[in-house]
């Protein structure tokens, strides 16, 4: 069957975790080579004696791998900084970017909600492992009524939080609240993460509010939200509803008034989540990292499925 030949850029904890769930779940993509800057990483090594060409010069070391003349989809997986430089060497070469830094050079995408939208954009930016598990709940919700007003809480443990996420947590804030806002639907959106230290390590929870209409239906709400529980769950196992949505009337904040009219209360529509993450190669726990890996080869897959078909 053929297959649309990928590198992984990155061989920390998400690029590892992303290479094995190319190769082991990935329909229609094959892993060719990953690249990394430290020449004893566990990703370069676990990759090498999995037969895939690897590299600890970085972007410059991949661009001189003979392999790299076939790469069509390149998964960027280190930082927000550098991914400014890798998209720029990816585009010239024709190489397509699934990017899992909070760049946001290319379109947020999330795979349950808009990925038809963007299907040929050379760079896609995956948002963040919040977004991604929040997003299609506020998109729930907005696709059914109004959405005025959305925040999100992600707590995830801080063992699941390496240098990568730590480094980029004011990107991770900036970059999803627009996202809640230009995926999700909601009029403004607000995010907030916690890395939380218990011992033993909790799995990432996710909490969703959404401010909407006092008299919002809210049966088509609650339908609205388990269907697209039901679709991200499709390529998230780990990904579930805590508990029943809870619906409650508030006042309208006086911030929000000019987005409700002559309305003095509105419902709050609460979402409660858990992702559990496959244990491919990250623990369980870290549902934070597997959803945004998840995401990543469900979107790159896709792609591929397009351009085989063509």
């Amino acid at each position: 069957m053929a297959r649309v030949p990928v590198a992984v850029i990155g061989s920390g904890n998400i690029g590892t975790d992303l290479m094995f769930k190319l190769m082991r779940h990935s329909k229609h993509l094959t892993m060719r080579a990953m690249a990394g800057i430290d020449p004893a990483s566990d990703g370069l090594a676990r990759a090498a004696r999995l037969d895939v060409a690897v590299t600890a010069d970085g972007i410059d070391g991949l661009l001189a791998m003979p392999q790299f003349k076939e790469i069509k989809i390149a998964f960027d997986a280190t930082s927000a900084g550098a991914h400014h430089r890798h998209a720029e060497v990816l585009a010239k070469h024709g190489i397509t970017a699934i990017d899992l830094t909070p760049a946001a050079i290319g379109p947020f995408v999330v795979p349950a909600v808009n990925l038809g939208q963007h299907l040929d954009a050379p760079n896609i930016n995956m948002v963040t492992c919040g977004g991604q598990a929040t997003i299609p709940m506020v998109k729930a919700v907005s696709r059914v009524a109004s959405v005025h007003y959305a925040e999100i809480v992600a707590s995830i443990s801080s063992r699941s939080a390496g240098p990568g996420t730590r480094a980029n947590i004011d990107e991770f804030t900036e970059t999803t609240s627009r996202a809640i806002e230009s995926v999700g639907g909601a009029t403004a959106g607000k995010a907030i993460i916690v890395l939380n230290p218990a011992e033993p390590p909790l799995m990432m929870r996710d909490t969703v509010y959404c401010l909407t209409d006092e008299h919002a239906d809210r049966e088509a709400i609650e339908a609205s939200v388990h269907a697209m529980a039901g679709d991200v769950n499709a390529y998230v196992p780990g990904y579930r509803l805590k508990q029943a949505v809870q619906f409650d009337r508030v006042a309208i904040p006086a911030q929000f008034a000019k987005h409700c009219g002559a309305a003095k209360h509105g419902l709050k529509v609460s979402v409660f989540l858990e992702v559990e993450g496959a244990a491919h190669y990250l623990p369980a726990y870290a549902g934070n990292l597997d959803i945004m890996t998840a995401a990543a080869v469900r979107a790159a897959d896709q792609l591929a499925a397009i351009r085989l078909a063509a």
